[in-house]
């Protein structure tokens, strides 16, 4: 990995939060973690959400500055709390999240800085969970409909999701995140048995959606990269570590592989795009929370480490 300053940029939209982890409480928020990833690679991203005017809101944002998180898309509400979500980790490092309804994400303004912001990105990243309430939906369809290139990274938080919304998203997008399990509950709202392949459960929703891109990831088993674009699918195994845990390990793949996807001044394979994505998935698996301090030195030394670990005499 080699620092980079790219002539790219991006906005991420939707929550931003306080991840109460047994170890404490850490920065948090799928699209913020992409955010967080982005500017770290190079690309000047944007974070549009919105905190309280509370304790926890200037926490946050003297976190973000920082972190070298661009605030001006920042808003501060003064009715609603800024969010938090407890965390809990079971035996086998899977999570669960409780998060508060309505917090101060749930409702974020618009205005002409939020549609010139997004209309002169390069990419606009939103997940589902950010729908839930009706304002930040509403602000949210109409910034879709003003970006470029459209990422919609699908996030399931029982009960915070719908149906119908997450189908009308799905409609919007031209590159789609997704996991195996978030796949199945697609595929079988489409009305797909059970027995079929991930490929046709795949192909299903690009073709009823009429999606380009779609990125599947399974974990410990890595991830499939479909594109008509390019008319393939691309498999790339994980890599082997020992997992701290898994927050934020999908959001640091994610914005490495659009780091990759979205660059100017070459093209990337797919196989360049997934072994980025996947080897920084891997180093944020094997550190603690969802957004760890690195540099270019540091994740070097990580492919190095791994490399040899991986070695068999």
């Amino acid at each position: 990995m080699k620092h980079e300053i790219l002539n790219i940029k991006g906005v991420c939209f939707g929550e931003v939060l306080w991840d109460n982890l047994p170890t404490g409480r850490k920065l948090g928020g799928a699209p913020l973690n992409v955010a967080y990833h982005l500017n770290k690679l190079g690309i000047h991203t944007d974070m549009l959400t919105r905190v309280g005017d509370d304790t926890d809101g200037e926490d946050i944002i003297a976190l973000c500055e920082e972190l070298a998180i661009p605030l001006t898309l920042f808003q501060k509400d003064s009715k609603y709390q800024t969010s938090t979500v407890e965390v809990h980790i079971d035996e086998n490092k899977d999570v669960r999240y409780e998060i508060v309804f309505p917090v101060a994400w749930d409702n974020i303004a618009l205005g002409e800085k939020e549609i010139e912001a997004v209309s002169n990105a390069d990419f606009f990243v939103f997940g589902s969970l950010s729908t839930r309430n009706n304002i930040s939906y509403q602000t949210l369809q109409t910034l879709i409909k003003a970006a470029n290139y459209k990422v919609l990274d699908v996030n399931l938080r029982a009960p915070h999701y719908t149906k119908e919304r997450i189908f009308e998203l799905l409609y919007y997008a031209d590159l789609v995140k997704m996991n195996e399990e978030e796949l199945g509950f697609v595929a079988t709202w489409l009305g797909l048995p059970d027995m079929d392949t991930d490929a046709i459960k795949a192909e299903a929703v690009m073709t009823t959606f009429g999606v380009n891109e779609l990125i599947v990831t399974y974990g410990a088993k890595g991830a499939i990269y479909h594109s008509w674009l390019g008319k393939f699918s691309y498999h790339f195994p994980a890599l082997r570590v020992e997992v701290k845990d898994t927050i934020g390990s999908g959001d640091s793949f994610l914005a490495a592989f659009l780091s990759q996807r979205c660059r100017q001044d070459k093209q990337a394979t797919p196989e360049e795009m997934l072994e980025f994505a996947t080897t920084l998935s891997a180093f944020v698996t094997q550190s603690t929370g969802a957004c760890p301090s690195y540099d270019a030195s540091t994740i070097n030394r990580f492919v190095w480490l791994n490399s040899l670990d991986n070695i068999k005499y």
